[in-house]
């Protein structure tokens, strides 16, 4: 009884084992607008990768994320991953999503598809942002909408910013500088 207890068990609430890609680099995701977004285009660019959400207090560094990739166009790359992870703050669907980042912040940057940045479903990028064996730098835990992951220019992970550290931030633009 117990051995078939441990297997519902791990069935059902442990994490699914993930087979990840090594590098950054080697992820290939969906884009918002139903392309690819291939990492491997970004080599020799720094990469600010950021969850995001439509209706969170947090939205409006949409506008400063923006501002922050035409200023560092030839060397940042922002790439957005729409999650409803936190109070189902993204409700809408892919195209939702795409007209309201053009409507209100004229993005620009690419947006992958929406994802999942926690939980059993989370997406496998987020496992090699959050996971130490695979990203080399750290664990982490998805805290909120907008929390940011900084990869430099060889693919590693190397900085970790909070949800309310803004994209004009002091820390956010030294370690872009960097």
């Amino acid at each position: 009884m117990a051995f078939s207890m441990l297997l519902f068990f791990k069935f059902f609430f442990a994490p699914p084992q993930v087979a990840l890609p090594e590098s950054i680099y080697d992820f290939k995701v969906a884009a918002l607008d139903g392309g690819i977004i291939d990492f491997a285009q970004f080599k020799g660019k720094k990469i600010l990768i950021v969850n995001t959400a439509s209706k969170c207090g947090f939205t409006p560094q949409y506008k400063e994320l923006e501002e922050l990739y035409n200023k560092y166009s030839n060397k940042l790359v922002i790439v957005g991953f729409p999650a409803n992870n936190f109070l189902f703050q993204e409700p809408g669907a892919n195209e939702k999503i795409t007209e309201f980042c053009k409507l209100n912040y004229n993005v620009t940057f690419p947006m992958a598809a929406k994802i999942s940045v926690k939980g059993r479903k989370m997406a496998p990028i987020y496992h090699w942002l959050t996971e130490k064996k695979y990203n080399g730098y750290e664990d982490s835990k998805v805290k909120w909408n907008f929390q940011k992951y900084l990869i430099n220019e060889s693919g590693r992970l190397v900085a970790i910013f909070a949800p309310k550290t803004k994209p004009n931030s002091m820390e956010l633009i030294a370690a872009i500088e960097k």
